[in-house]
Protein backbone atom coordinates (compact mmCIF):
# COMPACT_ATOMS: atom_id res chain seq x y z
CA UNK A 1 0.00 0.00 0.00
CA UNK A 2 2.93 2.38 1.20
CA UNK A 3 4.70 1.84 -2.28
CA UNK A 4 1.52 2.51 -4.76
CA UNK A 5 0.38 5.81 -2.85
CA UNK A 6 4.57 6.40 -3.82
CA UNK A 7 3.78 5.28 -7.73
CA UNK A 8 0.52 7.41 -7.60
CA UNK A 9 1.68 10.97 -5.99
CA UNK A 10 5.52 10.74 -7.28
CA UNK A 11 6.66 11.71 -4.06
CA UNK A 12 8.14 9.61 -1.24
CA UNK A 13 7.46 9.62 2.17
CA UNK A 14 11.23 11.32 3.25
CA UNK A 15 10.81 14.16 0.92
CA UNK A 16 6.91 14.89 2.32
CA UNK A 17 8.94 14.94 5.97
CA UNK A 18 11.40 17.27 4.84
CA UNK A 19 8.79 19.57 3.40
CA UNK A 20 7.14 19.06 6.67
CA UNK A 21 9.85 20.48 8.71
CA UNK A 22 10.83 23.45 6.42
CA UNK A 23 7.13 24.37 7.19
CA UNK A 24 7.65 24.13 10.55
CA UNK A 25 10.60 26.16 10.22
CA UNK A 26 9.04 28.84 9.05
CA UNK A 27 6.17 29.10 10.59
CA UNK A 28 8.39 28.97 14.12
CA UNK A 29 9.04 32.52 14.67
CA UNK A 30 10.41 32.60 18.73
CA UNK A 31 10.59 35.58 20.59
CA UNK A 32 15.03 36.91 20.63
CA UNK A 33 16.26 35.80 23.59
CA UNK A 34 16.49 37.58 27.15
CA UNK A 35 18.65 35.12 29.32
CA UNK A 36 22.02 37.29 28.68
CA UNK A 37 23.94 39.86 30.85
CA UNK A 38 23.10 42.07 28.35
CA UNK A 39 19.78 42.07 26.54
CA UNK A 40 20.57 44.68 24.15
CA UNK A 41 23.89 42.59 22.72
CA UNK A 42 22.03 40.02 20.65
CA UNK A 43 19.04 42.44 19.34
CA UNK A 44 21.63 44.45 17.91
CA UNK A 45 22.50 42.05 15.38
CA UNK A 46 18.93 40.67 14.53
CA UNK A 47 18.07 43.74 11.29
CA UNK A 48 17.15 42.00 7.93
CA UNK A 49 20.76 41.08 5.54
CA UNK A 50 18.22 41.71 2.42
CA UNK A 51 17.81 45.18 3.46
CA UNK A 52 21.23 45.68 4.58
CA UNK A 53 22.41 44.58 0.88
CA UNK A 54 19.56 47.05 -0.43
CA UNK A 55 20.75 49.80 0.98
CA UNK A 56 24.59 48.97 0.62
CA UNK A 57 23.79 48.36 -3.38
CA UNK A 58 21.91 52.05 -2.79
CA UNK A 59 25.01 53.75 -2.14
CA UNK A 60 26.90 51.64 -4.79
CA UNK A 61 24.60 52.58 -7.41
CA UNK A 62 24.96 55.94 -6.46
CA UNK A 63 28.60 56.03 -6.60
CA UNK A 64 28.86 54.07 -9.51
CA UNK A 65 26.49 56.86 -11.64
CA UNK A 66 28.98 59.56 -10.28
CA UNK A 67 31.69 57.43 -11.59
CA UNK A 68 29.77 57.09 -15.03
CA UNK A 69 29.19 60.93 -14.84
CA UNK A 70 32.79 61.49 -14.18
CA UNK A 71 33.87 59.61 -17.03
CA UNK A 72 31.75 60.34 -20.03
CA UNK A 73 30.48 63.67 -18.86
CA UNK A 74 31.18 64.82 -22.92
CA UNK A 75 27.20 64.73 -23.14
CA UNK A 76 27.35 60.34 -23.42
CA UNK A 77 24.28 60.22 -20.79
CA UNK A 78 21.77 57.95 -22.55
CA UNK A 79 24.69 55.31 -22.68
CA UNK A 80 25.59 56.15 -19.57
CA UNK A 81 22.30 55.69 -17.98
CA UNK A 82 21.99 52.35 -20.02
CA UNK A 83 25.18 51.10 -19.05
CA UNK A 84 24.36 51.67 -15.37
CA UNK A 85 20.89 50.02 -15.59
CA UNK A 86 22.53 46.80 -17.12
CA UNK A 87 25.19 46.96 -14.03
CA UNK A 88 22.16 46.85 -11.76
CA UNK A 89 20.45 43.95 -13.49
CA UNK A 90 23.68 42.17 -13.08
CA UNK A 91 24.24 43.13 -9.45
CA UNK A 92 20.42 41.87 -8.82
CA UNK A 93 20.91 38.48 -10.47
CA UNK A 94 23.93 37.80 -8.80
CA UNK A 95 22.06 39.11 -5.46
CA UNK A 96 19.15 36.91 -6.44
CA UNK A 97 21.84 33.90 -6.25
CA UNK A 98 23.02 34.57 -2.23
CA UNK A 99 21.42 32.75 0.77
CA UNK A 100 19.46 35.48 1.82
CA UNK A 101 18.11 37.38 -1.13
CA UNK A 102 14.38 36.91 -1.96
CA UNK A 103 12.61 39.63 -4.95
CA UNK A 104 9.80 41.42 -3.06
CA UNK A 105 6.72 41.67 -4.91
CA UNK A 106 5.27 45.61 -5.69
CA UNK A 107 1.93 46.45 -5.58
CA UNK A 108 -0.48 49.80 -5.56
CA UNK A 109 -3.06 48.33 -3.60
CA UNK A 110 -2.65 47.95 0.08
CA UNK A 111 -5.58 47.87 2.37
CA UNK A 112 -3.94 49.06 5.56
CA UNK A 113 -2.88 52.75 3.59
CA UNK A 114 -5.87 54.32 6.08
CA UNK A 115 -4.15 53.24 9.33
CA UNK A 116 -1.58 55.92 8.45
CA UNK A 117 -1.31 58.60 10.90
CA UNK A 118 0.64 61.47 9.80
CA UNK A 119 -0.21 63.48 13.22
CA UNK A 120 2.12 61.09 14.63
CA UNK A 121 5.26 61.20 12.62
CA UNK A 122 8.23 63.12 13.94
CA UNK A 123 11.29 62.73 11.76
CA UNK A 124 13.34 65.00 13.33
CA UNK A 125 14.96 62.63 16.44
CA UNK A 126 17.69 60.61 15.87
CA UNK A 127 17.32 57.37 13.81
CA UNK A 128 17.57 53.89 16.33
CA UNK A 129 15.50 51.07 16.97
CA UNK A 130 13.56 51.39 19.85
CA UNK A 131 13.99 48.11 20.90
CA UNK A 132 18.22 47.34 19.92
CA UNK A 133 19.11 50.92 20.10
CA UNK A 134 21.17 50.21 16.43
CA UNK A 135 20.79 52.44 13.74
CA UNK A 136 21.47 49.59 11.09
CA UNK A 137 18.45 49.33 8.85
CA UNK A 138 15.67 51.31 10.78
CA UNK A 139 12.14 51.41 9.71
CA UNK A 140 9.38 53.97 10.74
CA UNK A 141 5.98 52.35 11.39
CA UNK A 142 3.68 54.88 10.06
CA UNK A 143 0.87 54.06 12.59
CA UNK A 144 2.57 54.86 15.75
CA UNK A 145 5.42 56.94 14.52
CA UNK A 146 8.10 54.33 15.98
CA UNK A 147 11.20 52.90 14.89
CA UNK A 148 12.10 49.40 14.90
CA UNK A 149 14.76 47.68 13.39
CA UNK A 150 14.85 45.27 9.91
CA UNK A 151 11.83 43.57 8.83
CA UNK A 152 12.71 39.52 8.45
CA UNK A 153 10.60 37.32 10.50
CA UNK A 154 13.10 37.76 13.61
CA UNK A 155 13.24 41.35 13.42
CA UNK A 156 11.44 43.99 15.70
CA UNK A 157 9.66 45.93 13.31
CA UNK A 158 7.84 42.40 12.06
CA UNK A 159 7.59 41.45 15.81
CA UNK A 160 5.99 45.00 16.30
CA UNK A 161 3.50 44.49 13.03
CA UNK A 162 2.29 41.10 14.76
CA UNK A 163 1.73 42.29 18.19
CA UNK A 164 0.25 45.90 17.61
CA UNK A 165 -1.27 45.27 14.40
CA UNK A 166 0.56 48.13 12.55
CA UNK A 167 1.12 46.90 9.30
CA UNK A 168 2.89 49.83 7.17
CA UNK A 169 6.48 50.83 7.49
CA UNK A 170 9.11 53.43 6.17
CA UNK A 171 12.41 52.48 5.06
CA UNK A 172 14.85 55.69 6.61
CA UNK A 173 17.51 55.57 4.13
CA UNK A 174 15.80 54.22 1.12
CA UNK A 175 12.46 55.94 1.99
CA UNK A 176 10.92 52.58 0.74
CA UNK A 177 7.63 51.27 1.93
CA UNK A 178 6.70 47.80 3.33
CA UNK A 179 3.38 46.03 4.41
CA UNK A 180 4.47 43.57 6.95
CA UNK A 181 3.76 40.82 7.98
CA UNK A 182 3.15 40.16 4.41
CA UNK A 183 6.44 42.03 3.31
CA UNK A 184 5.44 43.55 0.05
CA UNK A 185 6.48 46.75 -1.07
CA UNK A 186 3.84 50.01 -1.70
CA UNK A 187 4.32 51.92 -4.21
CA UNK A 188 1.22 54.51 -3.95
CA UNK A 189 1.40 58.28 -4.85
CA UNK A 190 -0.42 59.44 -1.76
CA UNK A 191 3.08 58.16 0.23
CA UNK A 192 5.08 61.01 -1.50
CA UNK A 193 4.30 63.82 1.25
CA UNK A 194 5.66 61.69 4.00
CA UNK A 195 8.84 61.01 1.52
CA UNK A 196 9.02 64.94 1.31
CA UNK A 197 8.97 65.50 5.20
CA UNK A 198 11.33 62.83 5.55
CA UNK A 199 13.80 64.31 3.19
CA UNK A 200 12.96 67.54 2.20
CA UNK A 201 13.91 68.52 -1.78
CA UNK A 202 14.61 71.86 -3.23
CA UNK A 203 14.80 72.49 -7.06
CA UNK A 204 17.76 75.18 -7.78
CA UNK A 205 14.49 76.70 -9.18
CA UNK A 206 12.74 76.49 -5.76
CA UNK A 207 16.03 77.95 -4.12
CA UNK A 208 16.18 81.28 -6.22
CA UNK A 209 12.55 81.87 -5.47
CA UNK A 210 12.36 81.45 -1.83
CA UNK A 211 13.15 85.11 -0.89
CA UNK A 212 9.94 86.19 -2.94
CA UNK A 213 7.69 84.02 -1.71
CA UNK A 214 4.66 85.30 0.43
CA UNK A 215 2.46 82.04 0.99
CA UNK A 216 2.01 80.79 4.35
CA UNK A 217 1.64 76.98 4.91
CA UNK A 218 -0.39 74.98 6.87
CA UNK A 219 0.08 72.40 9.31
CA UNK A 220 -1.48 69.25 10.36
CA UNK A 221 -2.88 70.49 13.42
CA UNK A 222 -4.76 73.81 10.70
CA UNK A 223 -1.95 76.40 12.50
CA UNK A 224 -0.17 78.06 10.03
CA UNK A 225 3.59 79.20 9.51
CA UNK A 226 6.05 80.02 7.65
CA UNK A 227 8.62 78.27 5.80
CA UNK A 228 12.47 79.33 6.73
CA UNK A 229 10.43 81.26 10.29
CA UNK A 230 9.28 78.62 11.97
CA UNK A 231 10.30 77.92 15.52
CA UNK A 232 13.33 75.29 17.15
CA UNK A 233 12.74 73.46 19.89
CA UNK A 234 14.68 74.11 23.18
CA UNK A 235 15.82 70.36 23.97
CA UNK A 236 17.14 71.76 27.15
CA UNK A 237 19.22 75.14 27.45
CA UNK A 238 19.79 75.15 24.15
CA UNK A 239 18.87 78.48 23.38
CA UNK A 240 22.10 79.72 22.30
CA UNK A 241 22.02 77.01 19.30
CA UNK A 242 18.08 78.55 18.18
CA UNK A 243 19.22 82.49 18.12
CA UNK A 244 22.52 81.34 16.09
CA UNK A 245 21.39 78.70 13.74
CA UNK A 246 17.97 81.54 13.02
CA UNK A 247 20.49 83.74 12.49
CA UNK A 248 22.17 81.92 9.47
CA UNK A 249 19.18 81.14 8.08
CA UNK A 250 19.23 85.00 6.72
CA UNK A 251 22.85 84.56 5.13
CA UNK A 252 20.96 83.82 1.36
CA UNK A 253 24.55 82.19 0.30
CA UNK A 254 24.87 80.09 3.04
CA UNK A 255 21.29 78.73 2.96
CA UNK A 256 20.66 78.30 -0.72
CA UNK A 257 24.26 76.64 -0.46
CA UNK A 258 22.85 73.88 2.24
CA UNK A 259 19.77 73.37 0.39
CA UNK A 260 21.32 71.45 -2.30
CA UNK A 261 23.13 68.32 -0.76
CA UNK A 262 25.27 67.86 -4.12
CA UNK A 263 27.21 70.91 -3.08
CA UNK A 264 28.52 69.27 -0.36
CA UNK A 265 27.97 65.39 -1.30
CA UNK A 266 31.85 65.12 -1.26
CA UNK A 267 32.25 65.95 2.68
CA UNK A 268 32.30 63.28 4.89
CA UNK A 269 31.34 65.61 7.98
CA UNK A 270 28.35 64.42 10.30
CA UNK A 271 27.87 68.39 10.91
CA UNK A 272 27.62 69.50 7.77
CA UNK A 273 25.05 67.26 6.57
CA UNK A 274 23.32 67.57 9.80
CA UNK A 275 23.07 71.43 9.17
CA UNK A 276 22.28 70.81 5.77
CA UNK A 277 19.08 68.46 6.71
CA UNK A 278 18.01 71.23 9.57
CA UNK A 279 18.16 73.73 6.80
CA UNK A 280 15.80 72.14 4.42
CA UNK A 281 13.55 71.49 7.27
CA UNK A 282 12.98 74.65 8.49
CA UNK A 283 12.39 75.97 4.63
CA UNK A 284 10.67 73.24 3.84
CA UNK A 285 7.11 74.19 2.82
CA UNK A 286 5.26 70.75 3.48
CA UNK A 287 6.20 70.17 6.98
CA UNK A 288 3.34 67.91 8.73
CA UNK A 289 4.23 70.85 11.82
CA UNK A 290 4.88 74.32 12.61
CA UNK A 291 8.40 73.12 14.42
CA UNK A 292 11.60 71.72 14.04
CA UNK A 293 13.91 69.76 16.77
CA UNK A 294 17.31 70.09 16.10
CA UNK A 295 18.05 67.03 18.08
CA UNK A 296 20.47 65.42 15.30
CA UNK A 297 22.08 68.59 14.80
CA UNK A 298 22.70 68.96 18.41
CA UNK A 299 24.22 65.00 18.62
CA UNK A 300 26.46 66.25 15.88
CA UNK A 301 27.73 69.26 17.87
CA UNK A 302 28.49 67.29 20.68
CA UNK A 303 30.48 64.80 18.79
CA UNK A 304 32.38 67.85 17.12
CA UNK A 305 33.29 69.81 19.92
CA UNK A 306 33.80 66.88 21.86
CA UNK A 307 31.07 67.99 24.39
CA UNK A 308 32.38 71.83 24.36
CA UNK A 309 28.66 72.56 23.50
CA UNK A 310 25.92 70.18 24.82
CA UNK A 311 22.32 69.78 25.99
CA UNK A 312 21.74 71.20 29.22
CA UNK A 313 24.40 73.80 29.82
CA UNK A 314 24.21 77.09 29.30
CA UNK A 315 26.67 78.42 26.94
CA UNK A 316 28.05 81.74 25.03
CA UNK A 317 26.16 81.99 21.41
CA UNK A 318 29.07 84.36 20.38
CA UNK A 319 31.46 81.19 21.06
CA UNK A 320 28.57 78.64 19.13
CA UNK A 321 29.29 80.94 16.18
CA UNK A 322 32.65 80.65 16.23
CA UNK A 323 32.97 77.53 16.46
CA UNK A 324 30.50 76.52 14.26
CA UNK A 325 31.67 78.57 11.13
CA UNK A 326 35.27 77.49 11.37
CA UNK A 327 34.39 73.83 11.76
CA UNK A 328 32.45 74.01 9.10
CA UNK A 329 35.09 76.00 6.48
CA UNK A 330 37.50 73.20 7.80
CA UNK A 331 35.48 70.15 7.07
CA UNK A 332 33.93 72.39 3.71
CA UNK A 333 37.36 72.73 2.02
CA UNK A 334 38.62 70.62 -0.10
CA UNK A 335 42.46 71.03 0.29
CA UNK A 336 44.62 73.46 2.88
CA UNK A 337 44.51 76.71 1.43
CA UNK A 338 40.51 76.33 -0.52
CA UNK A 339 37.88 78.63 0.57
CA UNK A 340 34.43 77.46 1.51
CA UNK A 341 31.22 79.50 1.38
CA UNK A 342 31.77 80.37 5.08
CA UNK A 343 34.64 82.19 3.74
CA UNK A 344 33.21 83.72 0.76
CA UNK A 345 30.26 85.42 3.02
CA UNK A 346 31.99 86.50 6.31
CA UNK A 347 35.68 86.49 6.35
CA UNK A 348 37.21 90.32 5.62
CA UNK A 349 40.80 91.75 6.80
CA UNK A 350 41.99 93.89 9.05
CA UNK A 351 45.88 95.51 8.98
CA UNK A 352 46.74 95.72 13.15
CA UNK A 353 49.91 97.71 13.53
CA UNK A 354 51.43 96.90 17.36
CA UNK A 355 53.69 98.92 19.49
CA UNK A 356 55.32 97.93 22.22
CA UNK A 357 56.23 99.93 25.12
CA UNK A 358 59.95 100.96 25.18
CA UNK A 359 60.44 100.03 21.16
CA UNK A 360 59.66 102.39 18.65
CA UNK A 361 59.45 99.47 16.14
CA UNK A 362 56.10 99.06 14.48
CA UNK A 363 54.94 95.65 13.70
CA UNK A 364 52.31 95.88 10.81
CA UNK A 365 50.48 92.40 10.05
CA UNK A 366 47.48 91.28 8.31
CA UNK A 367 44.74 89.48 9.69
CA UNK A 368 41.71 87.67 8.44
CA UNK A 369 38.07 87.66 10.61
CA UNK A 370 34.64 86.95 11.06
CA UNK A 371 33.50 88.91 13.04
CA UNK A 372 34.32 91.95 14.80
CA UNK A 373 34.20 92.80 18.86
CA UNK A 374 32.79 96.16 19.73
CA UNK A 375 34.44 97.19 23.58
CA UNK A 376 31.33 99.25 25.29
CA UNK A 377 32.46 102.09 27.70
CA UNK A 378 32.15 101.14 31.27
CA UNK A 379 28.74 101.37 32.83
CA UNK A 380 28.64 104.37 35.54
CA UNK A 381 29.10 103.47 39.65
CA UNK A 382 26.43 106.23 41.20
CA UNK A 383 22.65 106.03 40.97
CA UNK A 384 20.92 108.88 40.42
CA UNK A 385 18.59 111.12 42.43
CA UNK A 386 15.69 108.85 41.84
CA UNK A 387 17.80 105.58 43.18
CA UNK A 388 17.87 104.56 40.07
CA UNK A 389 21.02 102.83 37.98
CA UNK A 390 21.28 105.67 34.75
CA UNK A 391 21.35 103.17 31.87
CA UNK A 392 23.40 104.77 29.27
CA UNK A 393 23.54 104.76 25.55
CA UNK A 394 26.13 105.01 22.70
CA UNK A 395 26.09 105.08 19.40
CA UNK A 396 27.32 101.56 16.89
CA UNK A 397 29.48 104.93 15.37
CA UNK A 398 31.97 105.32 18.34
CA UNK A 399 32.50 101.55 18.78
CA UNK A 400 33.46 101.42 15.41
CA UNK A 401 36.03 104.14 15.81
CA UNK A 402 38.22 101.27 16.61
CA UNK A 403 38.93 100.34 13.40
CA UNK A 404 39.39 103.80 11.89
CA UNK A 405 43.25 102.99 11.39
CA UNK A 406 43.77 105.91 14.29
CA UNK A 407 41.85 105.07 17.48
CA UNK A 408 44.60 103.40 20.06
CA UNK A 409 43.45 99.70 21.96
CA UNK A 410 45.64 99.20 24.96
CA UNK A 411 46.31 95.53 25.36
CA UNK A 412 47.97 93.73 28.37
CA UNK A 413 48.39 90.17 27.27
CA UNK A 414 50.41 88.64 26.10
CA UNK A 415 52.49 91.75 26.68
CA UNK A 416 51.82 95.68 27.05
CA UNK A 417 51.21 97.22 23.86
CA UNK A 418 49.48 99.89 21.51
CA UNK A 419 47.00 98.58 18.49
CA UNK A 420 45.45 100.38 15.79
CA UNK A 421 43.29 98.05 13.51
CA UNK A 422 42.06 99.03 10.43
CA UNK A 423 39.65 97.26 7.88
CA UNK A 424 41.13 96.77 4.53
CA UNK A 425 38.52 94.45 3.36
CA UNK A 426 34.79 94.51 4.02
CA UNK A 427 32.62 91.00 3.51
CA UNK A 428 29.25 90.26 2.28
CA UNK A 429 28.00 89.40 5.55
CA UNK A 430 29.09 91.58 8.45
CA UNK A 431 29.27 90.48 11.97
CA UNK A 432 29.29 92.61 15.11
CA UNK A 433 29.92 91.01 19.02
CA UNK A 434 29.41 94.01 21.20
CA UNK A 435 31.13 92.64 24.21
CA UNK A 436 28.71 92.64 27.50
CA UNK A 437 29.92 89.93 29.73
CA UNK A 438 32.94 90.42 31.78
CA UNK A 439 34.51 87.93 34.28
CA UNK A 440 36.69 88.57 37.33
CA UNK A 441 37.59 86.74 39.90
CA UNK A 442 34.39 86.14 41.57
CA UNK A 443 31.38 86.45 39.68
CA UNK A 444 30.26 87.18 35.74
CA UNK A 445 28.80 90.81 35.48
CA UNK A 446 26.93 92.44 32.55
CA UNK A 447 27.16 95.80 30.87
CA UNK A 448 23.53 97.19 30.58
CA UNK A 449 24.68 100.08 27.87
CA UNK A 450 22.42 100.43 24.69
CA UNK A 451 23.69 100.55 21.75
CA UNK A 452 22.02 103.04 18.94
CA UNK A 453 22.23 101.36 15.15
CA UNK A 454 20.68 101.59 12.11
CA UNK A 455 18.73 98.93 10.77
CA UNK A 456 18.90 99.64 7.09
CA UNK A 457 21.61 101.87 5.19
CA UNK A 458 24.43 101.78 7.24
CA UNK A 459 27.08 103.43 5.27
CA UNK A 460 30.63 101.58 6.46
CA UNK A 461 32.59 104.59 5.14
CA UNK A 462 31.12 107.16 7.21
CA UNK A 463 32.04 104.60 10.51
CA UNK A 464 35.45 103.71 9.27
CA UNK A 465 36.78 106.75 7.03
CA UNK A 466 39.94 104.87 6.00
CA UNK A 467 38.52 102.10 4.49
CA UNK A 468 39.74 101.57 0.84
CA UNK A 469 37.63 102.11 -2.35
CA UNK A 470 36.92 99.54 -4.48
CA UNK A 471 39.03 98.92 -7.98
CA UNK A 472 37.60 99.85 -11.04
CA UNK A 473 35.44 98.17 -12.77
CA UNK A 474 34.09 96.69 -9.52
CA UNK A 475 30.70 97.90 -8.10
CA UNK A 476 31.09 97.01 -4.71
CA UNK A 477 28.64 99.12 -2.25
CA UNK A 478 29.39 99.97 1.58
CA UNK A 479 25.99 100.57 2.69
CA UNK A 480 25.10 97.39 4.56
CA UNK A 481 21.56 96.70 5.99
CA UNK A 482 20.66 94.47 9.06
CA UNK A 483 19.72 91.27 8.86
CA UNK A 484 19.61 89.35 12.17
CA UNK A 485 20.28 90.68 15.68
CA UNK A 486 20.96 88.84 18.84
CA UNK A 487 19.64 90.36 22.54
CA UNK A 488 20.18 89.52 25.75
CA UNK A 489 17.52 89.75 28.48
CA UNK A 490 18.06 89.05 32.30
CA UNK A 491 20.97 88.77 34.69
CA UNK A 492 24.16 87.52 33.42
CA UNK A 493 23.90 83.86 34.73
CA UNK A 494 20.08 83.28 34.43
CA UNK A 495 19.10 85.52 31.33
CA UNK A 496 18.15 84.05 27.79
CA UNK A 497 18.44 84.86 24.40
CA UNK A 498 16.15 85.90 21.95
CA UNK A 499 16.82 86.85 17.90
CA UNK A 500 15.21 89.77 15.71
CA UNK A 501 15.09 88.36 11.90
CA UNK A 502 14.16 89.81 8.85
CA UNK A 503 12.08 88.46 6.30
CA UNK A 504 13.32 89.85 2.90
CA UNK A 505 9.88 89.06 1.06
CA UNK A 506 8.18 91.73 2.63
CA UNK A 507 10.65 93.21 4.90
CA UNK A 508 8.93 92.86 8.05
CA UNK A 509 10.95 91.79 11.44
CA UNK A 510 10.08 88.64 13.31
CA UNK A 511 10.64 88.46 16.96
CA UNK A 512 12.27 84.69 18.03
CA UNK A 513 12.59 82.68 21.17
CA UNK A 514 13.09 78.86 20.89
CA UNK A 515 9.00 77.93 19.82
CA UNK A 516 7.98 81.63 20.01
CA UNK A 517 7.67 83.73 16.68
CA UNK A 518 5.81 87.02 16.36
CA UNK A 519 5.96 89.86 13.90
CA UNK A 520 7.26 92.62 15.42
CA UNK A 521 8.27 96.59 14.72
CA UNK A 522 11.71 97.75 13.41
CA UNK A 523 12.10 100.72 16.44
CA UNK A 524 11.40 97.15 19.13
CA UNK A 525 14.90 95.59 16.83
CA UNK A 526 16.41 99.32 18.24
CA UNK A 527 15.66 99.32 21.45
CA UNK A 528 17.00 95.81 22.53
CA UNK A 529 20.56 95.02 24.49
CA UNK A 530 22.40 93.50 21.18
CA UNK A 531 24.71 91.30 21.69
CA UNK A 532 25.53 90.14 18.19
CA UNK A 533 24.67 91.31 14.83
CA UNK A 534 24.77 90.48 10.88
CA UNK A 535 24.75 93.32 8.10
CA UNK A 536 24.03 92.31 4.81
CA UNK A 537 25.46 93.79 2.22
CA UNK A 538 23.80 96.15 0.03
CA UNK A 539 23.70 95.16 -3.95
CA UNK A 540 24.90 98.14 -6.06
Amino acid sequence: MKGEREVKSGVSEEEREVKRKRVMERSDSPPPPLGFNNPLLPLANAYDDDDEEEENELKKSQARGNGVAKREGNGNKVKGEAQEEVDDDEDDASKGKGKHSRHVEVRRDCPYLDTVNRQVLDFDFERFCSVSLSNLNVYACLVCGKYFQGRSQKSHAYTHSLEAGHHVYINLLTEKVYCLPDSYEINDPSLDDIRHVLNPRFSRAQVDELDKNRQWSRALDGSDYLPGMVGLNNIQKTEFVNVTIQSLMRVTPLRNFFLIPENYQHCKSPLVHRFGELTRKIWHARNFKGQVSPHEFLQAVMKASKKRFRIGQQSDPVEFMSWLLNTLHMDLRTSKDASSIIHKCFQGELEVVKEYQGNENKEISRMPFLMLGLDLPPPPLFKDVMEKNIIPQVALFDLLKKFDGETVTEVVRPKLARMRYRVIKSPRYLMFHIVRFKKNNFFKEKNPTLVNFPVKDMELRDYIPSLPRAPEGENVCSKYNLIANIVHDGKPEDGYFRVFVQRKSQELWYEMQDLHVAETLPQMVELSEAYMQIYEQQEE
